[in-house]
This record gives structure tokens, sequence and C-alpha cells, in this order.
């Protein structure tokens, strides 16, 4: 009886060891709605956020199911709704339509969001300043007033621009007609134009030759993964190109007053920390903004120098120069 009682004693605790060794590390889905660098840096900031705030995925302490839905709006539904099947502690959602689809898959599990340009425009929350939702995170309104200034800067003698977006995209919209009232006060006359899909874009661009002195592109996912086309039509017929963030300036664009995207993601990664720690909860979590020191003047000296425009001394001096 005394070796039975003994034997059934070390099962028990062996058990419970088990047990202890075995407990899950949280799960976290990540659907990214398109392959761009800005968007590429919210996923790897997101990362380092978690990582900074004790979920680490190389130590184990987190588990990562990252998903890129191609910029299809029908992948993101079905790799949302593979995440809510499969019981996911947390989803990450990056850039508007991804978000979107997340949030009308599931009103349960907490969604962080990032590259959202204004969650409660596009449906996402009740109010910024206080969710009432499933979802939180982390906006990438940049300074559009300051962009336009940018290019009236360096195209002192325009007089009409175009606003260029993707007319399906709520947070370029959101930035068109902040960009458009911008415009108006500074004097400028304004022709928007919009696509739907990426064949547009060179089309459209080539319909803007002869009209307008210069273009303004908000942070639009679509022209972000086609901003070579779209450079391309207007380095060649020297019209200047403002664009909503650093890597579409990589990609040929003239230049941008923008948010860093690593950072957003790095801010995004810290609500996470936050909710899956049982800290905080979505409903009650603000939605985030970097602070304007975060914001970076970025120049594409090759673009400038292809299309003839002169860099003034006080920017230059202060932009991170591409070449």
């Amino acid at each position: 009886m005394k070796l039975l009682a003994a034997a059934a004693m070390a099962l028990s605790f062996a058990g419970c060891s088990s047990q202890g060794e075995s407990a899950q590390a949280p799960k976290v889905g990540v659907v990214q709605f398109a392959e761009h660098p800005a968007l590429d840096n919210a996923y790897k900031g997101f990362v380092e956020g978690l990582k900074e705030n004790g979920y680490d995925v190389e130590d184990g302490t987190v588990e990562i199911d990252y998903k890129n839905a191609q910029g299809d709006q029908s992948n993101n539904t079905t790799i949302a709704q593979t995440f809510v099947n499969d019981n996911d502690d947390l989803i990450y959602a990056i850039a508007t339509p991804a978000a979107q689809a997340t949030a009308n898959a599931t009103k349960d599990i907490p969604i962080v969001i990032s590259a959202v340009t204004d969650p409660k425009t596009s449906g996402l929350v009740k109010e910024n300043e206080k969710p009432e939702t499933n979802v939180t995170g982390t906006s990438d309104l940049t300074p559009v007033d300051a962009q336009l200034d940018l290019l009236k800067q360096l195209v002192p003698d325009a007089k009409k621009i175009a606003i260029m977006y993707c007319n399906a995209e709520d947070n370029s919209k959101f930035q068109a007609d902040l960009a458009e009232a911008k415009a108006k006060e500074l004097g400028l006359d304004v022709e928007i134009a919009t696509v739907t899909d990426s064949n547009q874009i060179q089309q459209v661009a080539e319909s803007l030759i002869g009209k307008v002195d210069a273009v303004y592109v908000p942070t639009d996912n679509l022209l972000a993964e086609g901003m070579a086309t779209l450079a391309q039509v207007m380095s060649e017929n020297s019209i200047p190109l403002i664009v909503g963030e650093e890597g579409m300036v990589e990609n040929g664009g003239l230049a941008t007053y923008g948010i860093d995207y690593f950072e957003l993601g790095k801010l995004a990664g810290k609500q996470a920390a936050e909710i899956l720690k049982g800290e905080k909860q979505p409903e009650d979590m603000a939605i985030e903004y970097l602070p304007s020191e975060k914001c970076t003047l970025s120049i594409n000296k090759t673009t400038a120098d292809k299309i003839g425009i002169e860099i003034p001394e006080d920017l230059e001096g202060d932009a991170t120069l591409v070449e």
C-alpha cells in the first residue's frame, strides 16, 4: 500500500510538472494587407515592440502566425477567419483593408491595428479616444499640411496640382480631403485623380501630363505598391511627386515629410503586450499617434536631379537624402 501511494504521488507531481512546462505561449495572428516598405516596417517594428515588452518569438514567449494578403481583399477575409478559427489570443492587422476584414470576422478576439489613418472613419472604433470595441492600435496619420508646405517649397511656382489616390481606400480619401483643403489655403488649384486598381496607375498618371505642375500622393497602399510605375511617368515628364512616406521616396518619389513605420509598429507592439499581460483592454485604449519628433524629411536626390529641382540649402541640411 505504501509503495502504491508513493507511486501515485510521484505521478501526481510529474503531471503537475508536465503541465507547468507545457503552458502555451500566447499566439498572435498577423495579417498584412500588401507587401511594400511601409507595411513591412510596421510588422518588423511590431515584433520588436513585443520583444521589448517581454514577448520574444526566439525564446518562445510568443508565437506569431504571419500572413500577407498580397493586396487582395478576399485574402484578408480568409486570413482573418483562419485566425478566428484557430482561436488566436490577439490579431495584429496592418493597413485599413486588413483591419476592416479582421474587425468584421470577430468581436471577441483583441485586435491591434496599425497603418490605419483614421480608425473612426474606417468604422473600426466608436471614437479614437475611447474605442469601445475590441479594436485599438496606432494611426499613421501623416503631417499632410507639412507635406503640402514642402511641395510649395520645392515647387514655388506651382499653380495647379493633382492629388492622386485609390478611391477604394478610406484612409486615402481621408488624407486627400485634408490635402485638398490645405492646397486651397496655399492658393493652389486642385485636380483629383483616382485609381481603382494597379492597372490604371500608368494611364491616370499619363493623363496628368501637361495639366499640373506637381502631384501629391498620400499614404496609399495601392500607389505605394505601384510607386515605381508612377514615379517613372512623373520623372520622365519632369513633374515633381510629393508622397506620403519614406518608402515611396526610396521608390522614386521626390520627397516627403513622414512618419517612421518601424516606430509606429513598435508602439503597436507595446499595446499588444499590455493586452496579452491582461493589463489593459482594447475598448479602453485610445488610438495612439507618433509624436512629431518621429517625423522625418526625406528627399530623393536622384529624382531631384533628373527633373531639375534645386533643393533649398535649409531643407537639404535637415533631410535624409536618398540616392
